[in-house]
């Protein structure tokens, strides 16, 4: 673990490493507080950017990793879910869930495991990348890794 990435970062490369995930974090010049920033910095399709977004729902937080390509529909998604509703979750909420800012929030490295979704359409790219831990860092994996990594369920979000 490079003692060079800031705290956050740290915290999530030693979820990946306890996963086995190969994937490296990358720091970045300039911050990717979007995926179409992200996707520019790292000269790939905004689709294969998994925007890392936390949610409230059913008085918990919801993580839904989402290709950048797409927005998520709240209502369609909880109803699939069989979920009271699904709304944006706060600045403050986010950071509680997380440890991490709005931005840069990973899919891990969080102070405890999070209800996750995962959008079926990253399944179309072999490499993905999420966020690091903050909204210069961004690492590469795959749609399985990020899966396994997440413990997440694989659905329709837009």
């Amino acid at each position: 673990m490079s003692e060079s990435l800031p705290t956050r970062s740290r915290a999530v490369a030693a979820a990946l490493r306890s996963a086995g995930i190969e994937g490296e974090i990358v720091v970045l010049p300039d911050a990717a507080h979007t995926a179409a920033l992200a996707a520019a910095a790292l000269g790939v399709e905004v689709g294969a950017i998994a925007n890392s977004l936390v949610f409230w729902s059913d008085d918990e937080p919801l993580l839904v990793m989402t290709s950048g390509a797409h927005r998520v529909d709240t209502a369609a998604l909880a109803a699939r879910l069989g979920r009271g509703g699904i709304r944006r979750a706060t600045p403050e909420q986010v950071l509680a869930a997380t440890g991490q800012p709005i931005g840069g929030v990973a899919p891990s490295g969080h102070p405890s495991p999070l209800a996750t979704i995962v959008d079926e359409d990253l399944a179309a790219f072999p490499r993905i990348w999420a966020a690091g831990g903050t909204p210069h860092t961004v690492f590469p994996l795959t749609f399985d890794d990020l899966v396994r990594l997440t413990g997440g369920t694989v659905a329709k979000v837009d």
